[in-house]
């Protein structure tokens, strides 16, 4: 029996030697490339959910704020109005401001002053009133119902006082509230007076013959176009509205000899539209001396303590009378300005 050397016998030649530096078990391509794979769709799955847990978040926090802004918004519309004075205890002076011009649809319109007034009348531990005016006027309407009513409760509460505090001015429409007061107190820098009425227009019916443009105007009415200022003044027209201007001016000139009586000072130029400062305005009788809201609280009124009356418009009051107004000044509007105060 012959022997084999397993050193040449081809059946018994040893497995090949595996090549340097690589394993005899490496992972196949198609294996490497699945792994490869997996590894991409966890990140994408991964960044996916982290998106949607941001987008989760955001989508809470915008909910929450848009809850919040409804709610803010359907608290102003619905609130009681925001300057309802709550009775303080003790005797205090009560302090009404008119801030700007006083016009329909706000914090100076008649209505809101009267029931600043109103409320400080009836509420006994109030011992006078001081009306703080600053204003270049306004409404002569709005105006006239202020005054009127000043009027009327001090007639039937002569034992609390109502005084104007001008700081700025106090022009046209303000001063024809301020003269139903008991007495008027400025500064020194104050500015007093301008008491007539003034209306102004345009007129552009030379432009537009210069572009070319016809203005065509149907009426029914032959005064329907009054003061129209597409069309050449009409005489008749001024003649007319010159004549309101003039009522309205004495009315404006018998206010206010009625409010200040013998105090006011025997000069033709009072009535004439003219403005003043504080010192010239106690000269002629426009004002009766110099005084602040703290120093007419104190030494006149002499209740220290001063308590704010003055209502202040809620986001739906301002909103219903904007609009409101808007449809009471169209036909002002419509000429370019209206019969003001100011």
């Amino acid at each position: 029996m012959n022997t084999s050397d397993p050193f040449t016998d081809p059946n018994l030649s040893p497995a090949p030697t595996p090549r340097s530096g690589k394993s005899s078990e490496s992972t196949p391509p198609s294996a490497k490339t699945t792994e490869w794979e997996r590894g991409v769709l966890e990140k994408l799955a991964f960044e996916a959910l982290k998106e949607q847990r941001a987008r989760r978040r955001w989508g809470i926090f915008f909910k929450f704020a848009t809850l919040i802004y409804v709610g803010f918004i359907f608290y102003s519309l619905y609130s009681l109005n925001a300057a309802s004075v709550v009775e303080p205890h003790g005797n205090h002076t009560a302090l009404i401001s008119i801030d700007g011009v006083i016009e329909s649809g706000g914090t100076n319109s008649a209505e809101h002053v009267v029931e600043s007034l109103t409320q400080a009348f009836e509420n006994p531990q109030a011992k006078g009133v001081i009306l703080r005016i600053n204003s270049p006027g306004g409404s002569p309407v709005h105006a006239g119902i202020i005054h009127d009513e000043i009027k009327r409760l001090r007639a039937s509460n002569p034992n609390k006082p109502v005084h104007v505090v001008i700081e700025d001015i106090c022009a046209s429409g303000g001063y024809y509230v301020a003269a139903a007061a008991n007495n008027i107190y400025v500064d020194k820098a104050s500015l007093v007076g301008s008491i007539g009425v003034i209306f102004s227009s345009f007129g552009v019916q030379d432009v537009l013959s210069k572009l070319g443009v016809e203005r065509r105007t149907l009426t029914a009415g032959e005064n329907k176009a009054f003061l129209d200022p597409f069309a050449p003044l009409s005489e008749a027209h001024k003649s007319h509205m010159q004549g309101i201007l003039n009522e309205v001016h004495q009315q404006f000139i018998t206010v206010v000899s009625d409010g200040r009586g013998k105090r006011l000072k025997d000069s033709p130029d009072v009535f004439s539209g003219l403005v003043w400062n504080g010192s010239k305005a106690v000269d002629m009788g426009l004002a009766d001396g110099f005084g602040t809201v703290t120093s007419v609280a104190r030494d006149v009124i002499k209740a220290r303590k001063i308590v704010d009356y003055t209502l202040e418009d809620s986001l739906a009051d301002r909103l219903s009378k904007r609009f409101g107004a808007a449809a009471g000044t169209a036909f002002g509007q419509m000429l370019g300005a209206k019969p003001d105060l100011r």
